[in-house]
């Protein structure tokens, strides 16, 4: 019997697991039309579920060419996420300078660059063995 409970336990942890990821793909399905909605370039998804020891489930990165296109993107990508899954950011960084805008909903992680910045620090090329999704510009 104890064995019983013990099994079903992981069961449900897996399950929660589950569940959680798939959230987590809607959210980050639902961050990159925001994306799209400001025309911002070379999006791509990185599934970290799959990783140890991952900070996020998704990594959602992309650049604007300006400044002004940069804040606009962050600005879509947070009224998609409230409008559409009535989900706020537990954090937010960068929009001081609007060279690289972090938004950060704890499951999926968005990155919004300007070109020059990106190349510079290469994220993607950080989290290589992830699972890679490119995207369509808006």
């Amino acid at each position: 019997m104890e064995n019983d409970y013990f099994c079903g336990g992981f069961q449900n942890i897996y399950m929660a697991n589950k569940k959680q990821v798939n959230e987590s793909g809607i959210l980050a399905d639902v961050v990159v039309h925001g994306i799209q909605e400001k025309k911002g370039k070379d999006i791509i998804s990185l599934n970290l579920s799959k990783l140890p020891n991952s900070v996020s489930n998704f990594f959602i990165v992309c650049h604007g060419s300006s400044k002004t296109q940069v804040e606009a993107i962050a600005e879509s990508v947070e009224e998609e996420a409230r409008k559409t899954l009535q989900r706020k950011p537990w954090q937010k960084e960068g929009k001081e300078n609007a060279e690289w805008i972090l938004i950060d909903f704890a499951d999926v992680v968005v990155h919004i660059f300007q070109e020059e910045t990106r190349l510079f620090y290469k994220l993607e090329d950080l989290w290589a063995d992830a699972k890679i999704k490119k995207y369509e510009s808006g």
